[in-house]
């Protein structure tokens, strides 16, 4: 088969008040539609997303040839569009791809868009894969045609309490700070049951407005009742702003350690050494030892994005490939592109590849005992595993120095 340019098999609408033209899906072509945030608020993360989604259609039209689904040759496509960071932008196109045939749909980042987006594309019996949202809303409704790559809000701080609890010296105290969101709040509440269930204090716990531009009147809280450890579930440009505003203020704890927002480029840029010790999830890292028919192991993933895209690459790139390596694999179990078929496919799906082991709960979200988060630490600069302890890369940094210290 005569291989596609990566340009042919995508296309991908960026103008945030242009709505797409859809691509209609040939006899020879696996279209995958929906929306990440190009632009707005997390345009950070959208990107990375994307170019995740983007990294496994060229690996997979290009190195593999594309793919063979009963005895079938196909190519892949994106129709991704832009939403803008806009909940009620992304509800009216993907509608619209939903009316004009689209049956493969792509998540967008942040539970607030996929969370409606995926009401859509489930009421149409249309299957949403997606590695965005992981507030419980998404999988406690009765949907059986939504798939997350990672595990419910609630269920993701496990390997973060067996961290704490194997520090020298253990953390005894935490506070969380939180955001009135769908995601945050249920990851929030989900730390607390699991410290609580360690026998470790929260002695705070403190919700922010979802939009919030100061916090100094929070950090003044922690200054004054100060933990081991402040937990923040809170999204990137929040992460940003807490921990500036912690440096100015001189609000130092023996760890900051936030869920979301360090992982990124825009964190370390906006930080500097500052970013030096904070603490955050990741759920892939190119240093795991997973391996399989797609990429190769986690390693190749990492050298493969690195040869042929210029972001820096973090766990967002690996999730968003997963989720369509999920549904090749289902698709090719399955031996059908019919619906019916590939939403029981990835229902009972249970393989290895870059990503990890990949199996769903029967809810829809990722198995949390295989694709809960790793923790890292940025350390000099570099992104370190520090839990678990077997695939750990560096021992981790704690007590961190202060901020004065990491100037």
């Amino acid at each position: 088969m005569k291989r596609r340019t990566f340009l042919q098999g995508t296309t991908v609408a960026m103008m945030a008040g242009v709505a797409p033209k859809l691509a209609f899906a040939q006899d020879n072509m696996i279209t995958f539609g929906g929306s990440v945030p190009m632009t707005g608020a997390a345009a950070e993360t959208g990107q990375n997303v994307l170019q995740g989604y983007q990294c496994a259609v060229k690996f997979i039209n290009e190195e593999m040839g594309g793919v063979e689904i009963d005895g079938k040759s196909y190519q892949l496509g994106l129709n991704i569009f832009d939403d803008a960071s806009d909940p009620a932008r992304a509800t009216t196109l993907i509608q619209r791809q939903v009316d004009e045939g689209i049956n493969f749909f792509l998540g967008s980042f942040g539970s607030n868009i996929v969370l409606p987006t995926c009401a859509i594309t489930e009421g149409a019996g249309r299957i949403m894969v997606q590695a965005g949202g992981g507030s419980d809303l998404i999988f406690t409704q009765g949907r059986k045609r939504v798939f997350g790559i990672f595990p419910r809000a609630s269920l993701q701080f496990v390997s973060s309490v067996n961290m704490f609890t194997s520090l020298d010296p253990a953390v005894k105290t935490v506070t969380i700070i939180y955001t009135n969101d769908a995601f945050s709040e249920f990851q929030a509440e989900g730390a607390r049951a699991s410290l609580d269930e360690a026998g470790i204090e929260v002695i705070d716990y403190i919700a922010l407005p979802a939009e919030v531009s100061d916090v100094s009147n929070v950090l003044s809280s922690v200054r004054n009742n100060p933990p081991d450890v402040l937990v923040c579930t809170t999204h990137d440009q929040t992460s940003i702003l807490i921990a500036r505003q912690m440096v100015s203020t001189d609000t130092n704890v023996p760890m900051l350690y936030q869920t979301l927002g360090p992982q990124t480029s825009a964190f370390r840029d906006a930080l500097g050494n500052y970013a030096n010790g904070v603490v955050t999830q990741a759920y892939w890292s190119e240093r795991a030892p997973f391996s399989g028919d797609y990429f190769g192991s986690a390693a190749d993933f990492a050298a493969y994005f690195r040869a042929n895209f210029d972001r820096e690459l973090t766990y967002h790139m690996a999730s968003g490939a997963a989720c369509i390596v999920a549904y090749i694999e289902a698709a090719k179990q399955a031996g059908s592109l019919e619906l019916d078929a590939v939403r029981d496919a990835l229902a009972a799906l249970d393989f290895e590849c870059f990503y990890g082991q990949v199996r769903f709960t029967d809810d829809g979200d990722g198995d949390a005992s295989l694709l809960g988060p790793l923790l890292i630490q940025r350390q000099d600069g570099e992104m370190e595993v520090i839990a678990p302890a077997e695939g750990a890369s560096a021992d981790p940094i704690y007590p961190a120095p202060t901020w004065e210290e990491r100037a």
